[in-house]
Protein backbone atom coordinates (compact mmCIF):
# COMPACT_ATOMS: atom_id res chain seq x y z
CA UNK A 1 0.00 0.00 0.00
CA UNK A 2 1.17 3.26 -0.83
CA UNK A 3 0.47 5.73 1.66
CA UNK A 4 0.49 10.07 1.55
CA UNK A 5 -0.03 12.33 4.33
CA UNK A 6 -1.21 15.78 3.91
CA UNK A 7 -0.04 18.75 5.31
CA UNK A 8 -1.93 21.29 4.92
CA UNK A 9 -3.76 24.21 6.59
CA UNK A 10 -7.46 23.83 7.03
CA UNK A 11 -10.44 26.74 6.64
CA UNK A 12 -11.95 27.33 9.58
CA UNK A 13 -15.74 26.92 10.01
CA UNK A 14 -15.62 25.74 6.24
CA UNK A 15 -16.25 22.46 5.97
CA UNK A 16 -17.73 22.89 1.89
CA UNK A 17 -14.20 24.62 1.09
CA UNK A 18 -12.23 21.68 2.83
CA UNK A 19 -13.92 19.24 1.27
CA UNK A 20 -13.49 20.29 -2.03
CA UNK A 21 -9.82 21.22 -1.19
CA UNK A 22 -10.00 17.01 -0.27
CA UNK A 23 -12.00 16.54 -3.62
CA UNK A 24 -8.68 17.45 -5.53
CA UNK A 25 -5.92 16.29 -3.32
CA UNK A 26 -7.21 13.45 -3.57
CA UNK A 27 -7.41 13.26 -7.45
CA UNK A 28 -3.74 14.51 -7.98
CA UNK A 29 -2.48 11.76 -5.02
CA UNK A 30 -4.12 8.93 -7.01
CA UNK A 31 -2.39 10.27 -9.95
CA UNK A 32 0.87 9.57 -7.99
CA UNK A 33 -0.14 6.26 -7.40
CA UNK A 34 -1.24 6.47 -3.66
CA UNK A 35 -3.75 4.12 -2.45
CA UNK A 36 -4.18 5.64 0.93
CA UNK A 37 -4.41 9.69 1.84
CA UNK A 38 -4.52 10.82 4.85
CA UNK A 39 -5.63 14.13 6.64
CA UNK A 40 -5.03 15.91 10.00
CA UNK A 41 -7.66 15.56 12.98
CA UNK A 42 -10.49 18.08 12.57
CA UNK A 43 -10.05 18.33 8.98
CA UNK A 44 -13.32 19.09 8.01
CA UNK A 45 -14.33 21.85 9.86
CA UNK A 46 -11.15 23.22 12.02
CA UNK A 47 -10.14 22.67 15.43
CA UNK A 48 -10.02 25.74 17.76
CA UNK A 49 -13.93 26.01 18.50
CA UNK A 50 -14.24 28.61 21.88
CA UNK A 51 -17.65 26.66 23.02
CA UNK A 52 -20.09 23.68 22.43
CA UNK A 53 -22.70 25.51 20.68
CA UNK A 54 -20.61 26.72 17.99
CA UNK A 55 -18.76 23.41 17.82
CA UNK A 56 -21.87 21.73 17.28
CA UNK A 57 -23.19 23.33 14.25
CA UNK A 58 -20.43 21.41 12.69
CA UNK A 59 -20.78 18.33 14.03
CA UNK A 60 -22.32 15.79 11.79
CA UNK A 61 -23.50 11.35 11.74
CA UNK A 62 -21.08 8.92 10.80
CA UNK A 63 -22.53 8.28 7.91
CA UNK A 64 -23.66 11.57 7.27
CA UNK A 65 -23.25 14.15 5.00
CA UNK A 66 -19.32 14.29 4.77
CA UNK A 67 -18.62 10.49 4.65
CA UNK A 68 -20.83 10.24 2.06
CA UNK A 69 -19.06 12.35 -0.31
CA UNK A 70 -15.43 10.98 0.34
CA UNK A 71 -17.38 7.65 -0.23
CA UNK A 72 -18.10 8.93 -3.93
CA UNK A 73 -15.07 10.34 -4.91
CA UNK A 74 -13.08 6.86 -3.05
CA UNK A 75 -15.54 5.09 -5.55
CA UNK A 76 -14.98 6.91 -8.28
CA UNK A 77 -11.28 6.59 -7.69
CA UNK A 78 -11.23 3.09 -6.47
CA UNK A 79 -9.18 4.83 -3.52
CA UNK A 80 -8.63 5.19 0.42
CA UNK A 81 -9.06 8.24 2.67
CA UNK A 82 -8.47 9.22 6.32
CA UNK A 83 -9.50 12.65 7.73
CA UNK A 84 -11.18 14.03 10.61
CA UNK A 85 -13.72 15.37 11.67
CA UNK A 86 -16.49 16.29 14.45
CA UNK A 87 -19.15 13.69 15.17
CA UNK A 88 -22.09 14.61 16.01
CA UNK A 89 -24.35 12.16 18.49
CA UNK A 90 -27.59 13.63 19.95
CA UNK A 91 -25.99 16.66 22.09
CA UNK A 92 -22.53 14.80 22.58
CA UNK A 93 -19.85 15.88 20.02
CA UNK A 94 -17.13 13.61 19.56
CA UNK A 95 -13.58 14.40 18.11
CA UNK A 96 -13.38 11.46 15.63
CA UNK A 97 -11.52 9.96 12.30
CA UNK A 98 -13.23 7.70 9.84
CA UNK A 99 -11.45 5.58 7.43
CA UNK A 100 -13.31 5.42 3.99
CA UNK A 101 -12.98 3.01 0.37
CA UNK A 102 -14.24 2.60 -2.67
CA UNK A 103 -17.13 0.53 -1.03
CA UNK A 104 -17.94 3.10 1.25
CA UNK A 105 -17.24 3.65 5.18
CA UNK A 106 -15.08 1.19 6.90
CA UNK A 107 -14.49 2.38 10.26
CA UNK A 108 -14.65 5.35 12.43
CA UNK A 109 -12.56 6.45 15.93
CA UNK A 110 -13.67 8.27 18.59
CA UNK A 111 -10.53 10.20 20.00
CA UNK A 112 -10.22 8.50 23.75
CA UNK A 113 -7.62 11.36 25.62
CA UNK A 114 -8.40 14.78 25.92
CA UNK A 115 -5.93 17.73 26.16
CA UNK A 116 -7.65 20.99 27.62
CA UNK A 117 -7.38 22.86 24.54
CA UNK A 118 -9.32 23.74 21.30
CA UNK A 119 -12.78 22.20 20.66
CA UNK A 120 -11.46 19.10 23.01
CA UNK A 121 -12.42 20.77 26.00
CA UNK A 122 -16.15 20.47 24.87
CA UNK A 123 -16.31 16.91 23.01
CA UNK A 124 -17.17 13.58 24.97
CA UNK A 125 -14.14 11.52 25.33
CA UNK A 126 -14.30 7.93 23.10
CA UNK A 127 -16.66 5.58 24.63
CA UNK A 128 -15.62 2.83 22.12
CA UNK A 129 -12.68 -0.17 22.23
CA UNK A 130 -9.98 0.52 20.01
CA UNK A 131 -10.40 -1.32 16.86
CA UNK A 132 -8.83 -2.14 13.94
CA UNK A 133 -9.72 -2.24 10.35
CA UNK A 134 -8.92 -3.62 7.13
CA UNK A 135 -8.15 -1.87 4.00
CA UNK A 136 -6.50 -3.58 0.22
CA UNK A 137 -5.05 -6.40 2.83
CA UNK A 138 -3.70 -3.54 4.97
CA UNK A 139 -4.85 -3.97 8.77
CA UNK A 140 -5.41 -0.52 10.22
CA UNK A 141 -5.43 1.54 13.70
CA UNK A 142 -6.73 4.74 14.29
CA UNK A 143 -6.13 7.17 17.08
CA UNK A 144 -5.64 11.08 17.18
CA UNK A 145 -3.70 13.58 18.03
CA UNK A 146 -2.95 13.22 22.55
CA UNK A 147 -3.90 9.66 22.25
CA UNK A 148 -0.62 9.07 20.33
CA UNK A 149 1.18 10.32 24.10
CA UNK A 150 -0.31 7.11 25.43
CA UNK A 151 1.52 4.22 24.46
CA UNK A 152 -1.45 2.01 25.79
CA UNK A 153 -3.39 3.01 22.96
CA UNK A 154 -0.81 2.04 20.23
CA UNK A 155 0.10 -1.13 22.14
CA UNK A 156 -3.38 -2.85 22.19
CA UNK A 157 -4.04 -1.69 18.28
CA UNK A 158 -0.67 -3.77 17.70
CA UNK A 159 -2.05 -6.60 20.16
CA UNK A 160 -5.26 -6.91 17.74
CA UNK A 161 -3.38 -6.87 14.92
CA UNK A 162 -2.66 -3.50 13.19
CA UNK A 163 -0.21 -3.15 10.83
CA UNK A 164 -0.41 0.32 10.41
CA UNK A 165 -1.57 3.32 12.81
CA UNK A 166 -2.68 6.20 11.95
CA UNK A 167 -2.70 9.71 13.60
CA UNK A 168 -4.14 12.15 12.46
CA UNK A 169 -3.23 15.51 14.55
CA UNK A 170 -3.35 19.49 15.03
CA UNK A 171 -0.29 19.65 17.16
CA UNK A 172 0.30 23.46 18.10
CA UNK A 173 3.97 24.53 19.59
CA UNK A 174 4.03 21.97 22.74
CA UNK A 175 3.91 19.01 20.81
CA UNK A 176 7.14 19.57 19.23
CA UNK A 177 8.89 16.93 21.61
CA UNK A 178 6.08 14.23 20.66
CA UNK A 179 6.22 14.61 17.30
CA UNK A 180 10.35 14.79 17.29
CA UNK A 181 10.28 11.29 19.29
CA UNK A 182 7.14 9.74 20.22
CA UNK A 183 5.75 8.92 16.85
CA UNK A 184 9.27 6.90 16.32
CA UNK A 185 9.07 5.21 19.51
CA UNK A 186 5.20 4.26 19.16
CA UNK A 187 6.43 2.41 15.77
CA UNK A 188 9.22 0.72 16.74
CA UNK A 189 8.06 -0.59 20.18
CA UNK A 190 5.02 -2.11 18.55
CA UNK A 191 6.47 -3.03 15.62
CA UNK A 192 4.29 -1.23 13.41
CA UNK A 193 4.13 1.54 10.81
CA UNK A 194 2.80 4.39 12.04
CA UNK A 195 1.84 8.00 10.32
CA UNK A 196 0.85 11.00 11.82
CA UNK A 197 -0.23 13.68 9.66
CA UNK A 198 -0.79 17.14 11.52
CA UNK A 199 -1.77 20.74 9.96
CA UNK A 200 0.01 24.21 9.48
CA UNK A 201 -1.63 27.41 9.55
CA UNK A 202 -3.11 29.52 12.43
CA UNK A 203 -6.47 29.29 13.81
CA UNK A 204 -8.21 31.47 15.90
CA UNK A 205 -5.13 32.16 18.05
CA UNK A 206 -2.91 29.21 17.54
CA UNK A 207 -0.52 28.11 15.64
CA UNK A 208 0.47 24.58 14.20
CA UNK A 209 3.57 23.34 13.53
CA UNK A 210 3.44 20.75 10.77
CA UNK A 211 6.38 18.17 11.40
CA UNK A 212 3.96 15.09 10.37
CA UNK A 213 5.73 11.90 9.57
CA UNK A 214 5.82 8.57 8.76
CA UNK A 215 7.95 5.28 10.62
CA UNK A 216 9.17 2.08 10.01
CA UNK A 217 8.13 -0.94 12.15
CA UNK A 218 12.31 -0.31 13.47
CA UNK A 219 11.68 2.92 14.32
CA UNK A 220 12.96 4.45 11.22
CA UNK A 221 11.81 7.85 9.80
CA UNK A 222 10.83 6.91 6.31
CA UNK A 223 9.09 10.78 5.19
CA UNK A 224 8.87 13.86 7.27
CA UNK A 225 7.54 16.83 6.79
CA UNK A 226 9.79 19.32 9.44
CA UNK A 227 8.69 22.82 8.62
CA UNK A 228 5.41 24.29 9.64
CA UNK A 229 4.62 24.40 5.61
CA UNK A 230 1.97 23.09 3.47
CA UNK A 231 2.91 19.66 1.51
CA UNK A 232 3.04 15.94 1.34
CA UNK A 233 5.06 12.75 2.89
CA UNK A 234 4.62 9.66 1.03
CA UNK A 235 6.11 5.99 2.31
CA UNK A 236 5.05 2.78 0.55
CA UNK A 237 3.59 0.44 3.45
CA UNK A 238 4.75 -3.50 3.62
CA UNK A 239 2.00 -5.71 5.71
CA UNK A 240 4.51 -8.55 6.16
CA UNK A 241 7.27 -6.31 7.63
CA UNK A 242 5.05 -5.39 10.52
CA UNK A 243 3.67 -8.78 10.84
CA UNK A 244 7.24 -10.26 11.33
CA UNK A 245 7.62 -9.52 15.02
CA UNK A 246 10.56 -11.82 15.63
CA UNK A 247 13.05 -10.17 14.13
CA UNK A 248 16.37 -12.16 14.08
CA UNK A 249 19.65 -9.74 14.47
CA UNK A 250 22.61 -12.84 15.24
CA UNK A 251 21.34 -15.87 14.57
CA UNK A 252 21.18 -18.06 17.78
CA UNK A 253 22.71 -14.25 20.05
CA UNK A 254 20.32 -12.11 18.94
CA UNK A 255 16.27 -12.18 18.69
CA UNK A 256 14.04 -9.80 19.43
CA UNK A 257 10.51 -9.76 19.87
CA UNK A 258 8.54 -7.07 21.45
CA UNK A 259 5.23 -9.01 21.45
CA UNK A 260 6.17 -12.49 23.09
CA UNK A 261 8.52 -11.29 25.73
CA UNK A 262 5.82 -8.92 27.14
CA UNK A 263 5.40 -9.74 30.86
CA UNK A 264 1.55 -8.21 31.38
CA UNK A 265 1.26 -9.42 34.94
CA UNK A 266 3.60 -7.08 36.25
CA UNK A 267 1.74 -4.01 34.50
CA UNK A 268 -0.99 -3.80 36.91
CA UNK A 269 -0.76 -0.53 37.85
CA UNK A 270 -1.04 0.80 34.31
CA UNK A 271 -4.55 0.13 33.72
CA UNK A 272 -5.13 0.52 37.85
CA UNK A 273 -7.79 3.44 38.71
CA UNK A 274 -6.22 6.24 39.79
CA UNK A 275 -8.23 9.77 41.68
CA UNK A 276 -5.84 12.65 39.71
CA UNK A 277 -7.89 15.86 38.78
CA UNK A 278 -7.77 16.48 35.26
CA UNK A 279 -7.60 20.49 35.06
CA UNK A 280 -10.03 21.92 33.15
CA UNK A 281 -12.55 19.38 33.86
CA UNK A 282 -12.04 18.16 37.21
CA UNK A 283 -10.85 21.73 38.88
CA UNK A 284 -12.61 25.21 38.29
CA UNK A 285 -10.27 27.45 36.38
Amino acid sequence: MKIAGIQTDVVFRDTEANLRALEKIVADEVHQGTDLTIFPECYASGYCFDSLEEALEFGESIPGPATDRVAAVCRQLNTHVVFGLLERDGDRLYNAAVLIGPAGLIGSYRKVHLPWLGVDRFTTAGDRPFEVFEAAGVRIGMLICYDGGFPEASRVLALRGADLILLPTNWPPGGTYMADYAINSRAMENGVFFAAVNRVGTENGFNFIGKSRICHPTGATLAALDQPTAGVLRAEIDPEVARAKRVVRVPGKHVIDRMADRRPALYGPVVAAHDLKRPGRDEPL
